[in-house]
């Protein structure tokens, strides 16, 4: 059993008004699902969403079941000191863009709490500048994905000029999607719009006589910014951990996020008269 007085800065005692009691516990159970769902929406694994959970629930003197599913999180918060109190709560999962500088930054938060046993508003305050943190700029953003997918390119044997019209049409490509994204578009649309244009563009340009002598390659390159690498990766974690819920339901999602990318780029050869690439 834990040692009650190493909690009792953290969590309420039974001599306080049953109401405050409850209204604190109800304070870590959302501060809880809301690092749980960030977690889980900036592109973190099961597992360790339920580790970081975990260790920040017992900073405060308490314990956590976790339900993670694709788009919900659901939680009971339970009192270590006597299991006299639980909570029960479901969060939905805000979708928000992949960012491992937030799960890093959270990760290295709860262990900061769980060696110091910092307050909850103290927690809290850490948490909120955590997220809050300004992005990288969209340009650069855009530019530096433009040229990873045209070193993409590269490594598949594209020459210079076929790594041109993939840089271009990456840039393009890329913009859709952040435009449309904003825009609150289905993603699976997004996906399908940002793949035709990305794939539109090189394969034009190809027809039109650029001079490249690997035009399949830059067509076939120009779409690789959009594949789920994280939703597919996590989701292979998943499964080997034991989250099999969790991690099919992540593999089922980034395989029609493929076939949405197979879309775009199959209205584009049709378009086009492009028999194969």
């Amino acid at each position: 059993m834990p040692d009650k007085a190493l909690y009792s800065n953290f969590a309420p005692t039974k001599k306080e008004h049953p109401q405050t009691v409850l209204e604190r516990y109800k304070e870590i159970s959302d501060l809880l699902l809301d690092l749980a769902t960030t977690l889980a929406a900036c592109g973190s694994h099961t597992s360790r969403i339920v580790r970081n959970v975990n260790r920040a629930a017992e900073s405060f003197g308490c314990s956590t079941d976790i339900t993670i599913f694709q788009k919900n999180i659901m939680m009971t918060l339970r009192d270590n000191r006597d299991g006299g109190i639980k909570l029960t709560a479901v969060k939905k999962i805000t979708p928000r863009p992949i960012d491992f500088r937030i799960v890093s930054s959270v990760s290295s938060l709860t262990w900061h709490a769980y060696d110091n046993r910092i307050s909850l508003e103290e927690f809290r305050r850490r948490y909120n500048e955590i997220i809050s943190q300004k992005r990288y700029p969209t340009a650069l953003v855009t530019l530096l994905v433009a040229l990873a997918n045209a070193c993409f390119c590269r490594i598949f044997t594209g020459d210079l000029a076929a790594m041109g019209l993939v840089f271009l049409g990456t840039l393009a490509g890329f913009s859709a999607r952040m435009y449309f994204s904003k825009g609150k578009t289905n993603p699976l649309v997004v996906f399908i719009i940002s793949s035709f244009v990305s794939s539109f563009i090189v394969a034009l340009c190809a027809k039109l006589g650029a001079p490249t002598a690997t035009p399949q390659i830059a067509v076939g390159s120009s779409i690789l910014f959009l594949i789920p690498g994280v939703p597919l990766m996590n989701g292979v974690i998943d499964v080997l951990e034991g989250h099999v819920l969790g991690g099919v339901s992540r593999l089922i999602t980034a395989t029609i996020f493929i076939i949405c990318i197979t879309i775009g780029l199959s209205i584009t050869l049709l378009l086009l008269g492009i028999n194969g690439l």
